[in-house]
């Protein structure tokens, strides 16, 4: 029996001072947080392009233990040419598969966001998608796409009142139910024949 909160990381994709991404994801941190959730955000400022520093860089320590951290995770992106953003895949590609006996991402819950700033579209969705699976992520059925992001934002950041904030609702309290549920069920779900075989 697990007894405490779900953990859950977000990840954005954008470094703008008014980032609808980063603006999204911390519309959602605030609701699952009101279900009974512990939130954590990754900066991606400063860190460095994959590959160009070794590991033991702080950033990339940060986020590989936030990783680590987490039973679920949120990813939101901008789409940017018809996909997300080098800013999202870069965070992304310094979480390896795994850090020796140890996989940073495999079975954790997974829960997907776009901001469009024209008519909606799911490309950068559908991007996430195959790379949560990748990663070996429990990805939920459920996802948010917000067009015209532009005009859904008080201000003060948080989100307008409109079927886009309801459909976040949703995408956050399908992410709650299916951590919570899933959770305490991770070494059973992917304990795998091949890596028995392999062991043995």
């Amino acid at each position: 029996m697990i007894d405490h909160p779900p953990r859950i990381l977000f990840l954005y994709g954008s470094l703008r001072d008014r980032s609808y991404s980063r603006l999204s994801a911390e519309e959602a941190a605030r609701i699952i947080t009101e279900m009974g959730a512990e939130v954590k955000f990754f900066d991606p400022r400063e860190l460095p392009i994959y590959g160009s520093v070794p590991d033991s860089h702080p950033k990339v320590q940060e986020l590989r233990k936030l990783s680590l951290w987490s039973e679920g995770q949120v990813w939101s992106s901008p789409e940017m040419h018809g996909n997300i953003t080098g800013i999202l895949k870069n965070q992304i590609d310094w979480i390896p598969l795994s850090i020796g006996a140890v996989r940073p991402t495999q079975g954790r819950t997974l829960a997907l966001m776009q901001v469009s700033g024209g008519s909606q579209s799911f490309n950068a969705l559908n991007t996430m998608r195959i790379l949560g699976r990748w990663m070996r992520m429990f990805t939920i059925p459920n996802q948010s796409s917000v067009a015209k992001a532009y005009q859904e934002f008080n201000e003060d950041g948080t989100m307008k009142d409109s079927p886009y904030r309801d459909r976040l609702v949703d995408v956050m309290e399908e992410l709650y139910k299916f951590t919570i549920i899933l959770r305490d069920k991770v070494d059973y779900l992917c304990d795998r024949y091949s890596e028995r075989k392999e062991k043995s």
